[in-house]
């Protein structure tokens, strides 16, 4: 009797994810929680938490960006784990006002930072062993990419709906992929997501241009992609040379960010034989 007794005093003295309510914000967050096998815990994501598919059956609380700290109480949860990304800071310090942890996991723009937000989340969840797990079997596929520098200029295209398409200069996530990637940012010479002009673009001269699928679809058609401003004068454009990509998992900085910069790397090594 004492030994059952010891055993499920044990038992409730471990750390349980039953208990928890998590609310996830960030698609990298997010699909961390769910490789570490902790979705069971989650009660809602925000709009950027699109992968795995399964997440979008959850309450959305919207965008990341644009944080209400009343709609993330409502949901009583015991656990916010947030993307230090998401803004305004006000709303989440309100959250964690009113009783509720939150734990704030990096948004550095760097393949460093992917071992570094498993850690951090596997803490939070009481998944330490799973996150060591992960965390190696990621920075086995990081030590396996090319690092050697390739002189190709590339431009990166933001285009969403309702807003002009905008080229990422530096101090951006697109810039720290196109540098993961071992590339050159053709317009590097700018801070962060500036809109595309004609002058600019031609004296960046990018040799490859590279859009989100959505950005895609927001445009239309890839010809149409040629028809912004001063694109049909830049060696990308007399080539042709366009790579579409799942934006989130290239700026995510998360499980699918490796795959992405391969990709890149890929589409650069193709256009510079061109």
């Amino acid at each position: 009797m004492k030994g059952v007794i010891a055993g499920l005093t044990l038992l409730l003295a471990l750390p349980s994810l039953a208990a928890e309510r998590v609310i996830s914000i960030g698609g990298d967050v997010t699909q961390i929680v769910y490789a570490l096998g902790a979705q069971q815990a989650l009660v809602a994501r925000d709009s950027t938490s699109q992968h795995p598919a399964l997440v979008k059956r959850l309450p959305d609380i919207g965008y990341m960006r644009q944080l209400n700290a009343e709609g993330i109480l409502a949901l009583k949860p015991t656990l916010v784990l947030s993307s230090e990304l998401a803004k305004p800071s006000l709303a989440l310090q309100q959250v964690a006002q009113a009783g509720v942890k939150v734990v704030e996991i990096s948004g550095e723009n760097s393949l460093a930072a992917i071992p570094k937000k498993i850690a951090a989340i596997g803490k939070a969840l009481h998944r330490d062993e799973e996150a060591q797990a992960l965390a190696q079997q990621v920075n086995r596929t990081l030590a396996a990419m090319p690092k050697r520098p390739l002189p190709v200029k590339m431009l990166f295209i933001m285009s969403h709906s309702g807003m002009k398409s905008l080229a990422a200069g530096s101090d951006t996530a697109a810039d720290g992929a196109i540098r993961s990637a071992g590339l050159i940012n053709a317009m590097a010479a700018v801070p962060r997501y500036q809109p595309l002009s004609q002058e600019g673009v031609i004296a960046a001269a990018p040799d490859l241009v590279v859009i989100g699928d959505d950005g895609l679809k927001t445009l239309g058609d890839e010809e149409k992609v040629w028809q912004l401003p001063g694109l049909a004068l830049t060696p990308a454009g007399q080539h042709k040379n366009l790579l579409v990509i799942d934006e989130m998992a290239l700026l995510g900085f998360g499980l699918d960010t490796p795959g992405a910069i391969v990709k890149l790397r890929k589409a650069a090594e193709a256009a510079r034989h061109e």
